[in-house]
This record gives structure tokens, sequence and C-alpha cells, in this order.
């Protein structure tokens, strides 16, 4: 199958790999199917609608941040980020992870009642 995407053009992909997402995410509960794309390169997973490819999450893994953050069984947390040209105003939603089953190809998204976790944690910061 074939995808056309912002970032990086026309992509052929194998239907095993599509991510189900039985819920959406948060605000578009519509698309239930998503790819994870990451180029070698990049520090961000990209996760693009197989619906409406326009429609792209850049993603940082929760891990790095937090070795500690709260865990799901089965599934790796990533923290949708909210992109700048400045990096000091990058940041990482961490009260509203994505939980990804690499083996199931399931996700879901959760907001977490925990003060701990902010919306909006700064990815970079200038020392």
């Amino acid at each position: 199958m074939k995808i056309n995407t912002l970032q990086f053009g026309e992509l052929e992909y194998d239907e095993k790999l599509v991510i189900k997402f039985p819920d959406g995410i948060l605000g578009f509960e519509n698309l239930k199917e998503y790819l994870l794309i990451k180029m070698d390169d990049d520090i961000f997973y990209w996760l693009t609608s197989v619906d409406k490819p326009d429609i792209v999450f850049p993603l940082f893994g929760i891990r790095l941040i937090d070795p500690e953050y709260t865990e799901q069984p089965e599934t790796e947390a990533f923290g949708i980020v909210k992109l700048d040209k400045d990096p000091e105003n990058i940041t990482v939603n961490l009260k509203a992870p994505v939980y990804i089953n690499h083996d199931s190809k399931e996700g879901f998204q959760t907001v977490l009642d925990d003060d701990k976790y902010p919306l909006s944690y700064k990815l970079f910061i200038e020392e």
C-alpha cells in the first residue's frame, strides 16, 4: 500500500505495520489507523494517519525523559510533541501519553490523573 505524507513524500508500507487506535487520539477519535514512522537520524517518531496523512503527531519516547514513567503492560509510552522553530519552546505532553503495543499493533491515549506530569514539558533546556 502507499501513503503520501508531507514530511516524507510517498511511502510504501505493509498493512501489517498499521497501528490501530480503537478509540482514536484525543480530538481525532474518528481516525483509527496510523503508521509510526521514524527516520534513522531523527529523534522524533511521526504518528501519521493512514486515512488523512496530513494529520501527523510528532512523538517522543517518554522513557528517555523519565525512566520511571507510568507503565502500561507490553506498551511503549510516547508524548505528543509541540514543535517550534525555537528549540527552547519545544514541549512534550507527559499528561496525556500515547501507548503503543508494537507486537499487537494497537495503541491508545489516556490522560493521567497525576499532577507529577505536566502538559508541556520543555524538551530542550539551554545551559
